[in-house]
């Protein structure tokens, strides 16, 4: 628990110093703001995931897209 603790207090001093200690962790000004903004943006990117993508289900139920509607550049 002693080294587990000492390697936390090492890692929210680097991440003071303003280094990214956790993947995904970018912008954060210590190690615990660091887990949240990772954590964040990891169920961010499951929710948007979620949100598209889903055009079979308008299939199965004969709901009719107007594909005019969507351009491709």
């Amino acid at each position: 628990m002693a080294s587990k603790q000492l390697s936390r207090e090492e890692l929210d001093e680097k991440a003071k110093q303003g280094e990214t200690v956790v993947p995904g962790g970018t912008g954060g000004h210590s190690l615990e703001a660091q887990e949240h903004l990772a954590e964040g943006r990891s169920k961010g990117g499951q929710t948007r995931k979620e949100q598209l993508g889903h055009e079979e289900r308008a299939e199965e139920e004969g709901i009719e897209i107007d594909e005019s509607k969507f351009t491709n550049k």
